[in-house]
């Protein structure tokens, strides 16, 4: 083996002024800085990049949930088919129970009118034919009737009792104002309070309504 020699190694090798001035040496650093600081420019765009699409992906889903939301509202409130029948069936339900009520209170405002129309034209009968009966009663309390004319005046009695009209007024009875008219007050050291002494018009009433009071003679305790 050869001796190493020192000086002759350095002297074999380039100075640092001659690798400055070597253009091969000098491209290839230039180079090398480009590619260091283009990796570095990379790093962050693709970064930007990352976060940029991360934002617009939290966008595109915040975006979705409102409308997510209002499809779930919009088939909340959307019945099915079967839904849809069982609230018609009940709107049709309510409106038949509406016109029920409607309708019964119709019937009984008419029934309690035509009871109403029913009894008037009673009255007025019954009105027109008191002069009649009145003669009828006078026949009965100081004549003698043949059996023809006691048939009549008996239909005629049965057929106003068919329609509700009762008579009243009877000798010895106590007198009430609101159902007799005293003609006459007849003092009488017997009498202990108001009685009728004598029925000179028999009073009709239909019900608790009187028609026409009964014309008496009232005898009166004597003071």
């Amino acid at each position: 083996m050869s001796d190493f020699n020192k000086d002759d190694y350095l002297n074999d090798m380039e100075d640092a002024e001659s690798l400055k001035n070597d253009p091969a040496s000098a491209g290839s650093a230039p180079a090398d800085d480009a590619k260091a600081a283009d990796s570095g420019s990379a790093k962050p765009a693709d970064a930007d990049a990352s976060a940029q699409a991360a934002t617009d992906a939290d966008t595109a889903d915040n975006a979705d949930k409102p409308a997510d939301a209002g499809s779930d509202a919009s088939d909340t409130d959307e019945l099915t088919p079967l839904g849809k029948a069982k609230k018609e069936a009940a709107d049709y339900l309510e409106a038949l129970q509406r016109e029920r009520a409607e309708f019964i209170n119709y019937r009984n405002r008419t029934a309690k009118e035509k009871d109403v129309f029913r009894q008037h034209g009673i009255i007025d009968v019954l009105t027109a034919l008191l002069p009649a009966l009145d003669d009828i009663d006078r026949i009965r309390e100081h004549s003698e009737m043949d059996d023809s004319f006691k048939a009549v005046a008996t239909k005629i009695d049965k057929a106003f009792e068919k329609f509700g009209v009762e008579k009243f007024g009877v000798k010895g009875e106590d007198f009430d104002p609101t159902k007799h008219d005293a003609i006459l007050h007849r003092p009488d050291p017997t009498a202990e309070k108001e009685t009728v002494d004598a029925v000179v018009e028999a009073g009709y009433r239909i019900g608790d309504r009187v028609i026409r009071a009964a014309r008496v003679v009232v005898v009166s305790p004597q003071n």
